[in-house]
């Protein structure tokens, strides 16, 4: 049975609140998926998992150093991950702070394994935005990203 797995980076938890919104999402539309800090994961969970969907706080436009550092360790995995479902989501202070630089920066690691990004034709077209804590808009952009991805994962592995 496919699996997912929600990665996260959050000092404030706006970015924790948004992940556990999406893993919810995901398990309520019937992909089996987990939630975890960065700090927690090993770069071979991530060719273990069929949807991918990692998420971070914005700083100076990029995504935190630990997001980008497990990319980089995901180096010895190219071509593993190759055709698994990927998704990205990002937290800031500001309007305009660069949430979506952190998601197109993210998206485009995962573009660059050969991973599957599935945009939105509604709400959040890169992946769910959230200034400052998560309001209810940006919950239901995170339950509509997670049953998004799950649908699509389970129509390509289920």
């Amino acid at each position: 049975m496919p699996k997912g797995l929600v990665i996260y980076y959050s000092r404030s938890g706006n970015t924790k609140t948004m992940a556990n919104a999406i893993g919810e999402a995901m398990n309520r539309a019937g992909l089996p998926s987990r939630c975890k800090a960065v700090a927690d994961v090993k770069v071979d969970e991530l060719v273990d998992a069929d949807a991918i969907v990692v998420g971070s706080p914005t700083y100076y436009g990029r995504a935190a150093a630990a997001i980008a550092q497990m990319f980089d360790e995901s180096v010895s995995r190219h071509g593993k991950l190759d055709g698994k479902v990927g998704a990205a989501f990002s937290s800031s202070a500001n309007i305009g702070g660069g949430n979506e630089t952190t998601i197109c920066e993210i998206n485009n690691m995962m573009l660059i394994h050969g991973m599957i990004v599935q945009g939105d034709p509604q709400g959040d077209h890169y992946g769910p935005v959230s200034i400052g804590k998560p309001d209810d808009r940006v919950l239901g952009q995170c339950a509509r990203r997670g049953q998004r991805v799950a649908e699509l994962t389970l129509k390509l592995f289920g």
